[in-house]
């Protein structure tokens, strides 16, 4: 993850596209500067950027079912809940799910789990947030864009055999 660059996935583990399922590992940093004001003495990863990392993670999953045609950009959220803390260092495994796809608009549900930290807790994952995303459809505005989405594919083990036929 890196924050101040807005990646905020590090790697995909699974993307199944007849399930329309998509998995992915974000690791917090243990320091960043976002850290330093949220909060001083008591760092807490931003809400914000938990919710990006589901955007993330759904953008990815639309990619591969459109077989790198379009760009999803984020266009609304919906009863987003958040429901624990995330620290810096904490492993986080992201999770979405397409719901709808068509008409220039695509509907995802997402969540990020944690492992437990409590050894009383049998080491399952914990449910930290989770949400409906809907994302506006456009073709890549551009071959650069593209070039660089694909680029940036590589660096998180997006499996580019998917996009063949794109």
């Amino acid at each position: 993850m890196q924050i101040e660059y807005f990646r905020l996935i590090d790697r995909i583990i699974a993307l199944d596209l007849a399930a329309r399922t998509i998995q992915v590992e974000a690791i917090v940093p243990a320091e960043s500067t976002i850290f330093e004001g949220h909060f001083p003495g008591h760092p807490l990863m931003p809400g914000v950027l938990l919710q990006e990392a589901m955007n993330q993670a759904s953008g990815w999953l639309i990619i591969g079912i459109t077989k790198f045609t379009c760009m999803p950009f984020f266009a609304a959220v919906k009863e987003a809940k958040f429901r624990s803390f995330v620290t810096p260092g904490m492993a986080l495994t992201v999770n979405a799910t397409l719901e709808h796809e068509g008409s220039g608009y695509a509907v995802t549900r997402a969540e990020i789990r944690a492992r437990a930290q409590d050894r009383n807790q049998d080491n399952q994952d914990k449910l930290i947030c989770n949400a409906e995303i809907t994302f506006r459809l456009v073709p890549f505005p551009s071959p650069h864009f593209r070039e660089n989405m694909e680029k940036f594919a590589a660096t998180i083990s997006f499996p580019m055999e998917l996009a063949a036929n794109g």
